[in-house]
């Protein structure tokens, strides 16, 4: 019985994760962003104080790894030029210079954190490929003045 009411617990986590926090953060990649914040980069351990306030740390932690992975995968096997899309809409909303985080991303490629800590590797490779291409393609907009016109 305990497995069925922790597998209920994780379940009704995940719903609150969904329908509460990452309902309101617009596009996958700025999702992924966020559940990538809340690991703590030393051990990897997620913290989510507002579903930590609701369930056990288990179940919380549990939730943001089922919810960070399938973020992870949705951007992973997304079209590129909805990719590009998405990345472009969360450098907007940064509210920093486009131009300096893409200076940023292509020299620190800080989006590497964003991976699952359980990821396969070829996926990972094809995210960092996508984001790769998608900060050529941005700059390559930026450069030419195209901002404006859809990507890839």
């Amino acid at each position: 019985m305990r497995n069925r009411e922790t597998r209920t617990d994780i379940e009704a986590a995940i719903d609150d994760l969904k329908h509460r926090t990452l309902a309101s953060i617009p596009g996958e990649f700025a999702r992924l962003v966020y559940l990538a914040s809340t690991r703590d980069y030393n051990t990897g351990r997620y913290c989510h104080e507002g579903l930590f306030s609701q369930f056990t740390p288990e179940v919380s932690v549990c939730a943001l790894e089922v919810c960070h992975e399938e973020t992870f995968k949705r951007l992973v096997y997304r079209p590129l030029s909805e990719f590009v899309k998405d990345v472009k809409n969360y450098i907007a909303s940064t509210r920093e210079a486009p131009s300096d985080v893409l200076e940023a991303w292509k020299k620190l490629e800080p989006f590497r954190v964003a991976i699952p800590l359980d990821h396969e590797p070829l996926e990972a490779e094809v995210f960092m490929s996508n984001v790769r291409v998608a900060l050529a393609v941005l700059e390559s907009l930026q450069e030419t003045g195209s901002d404006s016109r859809q990507p890839a």
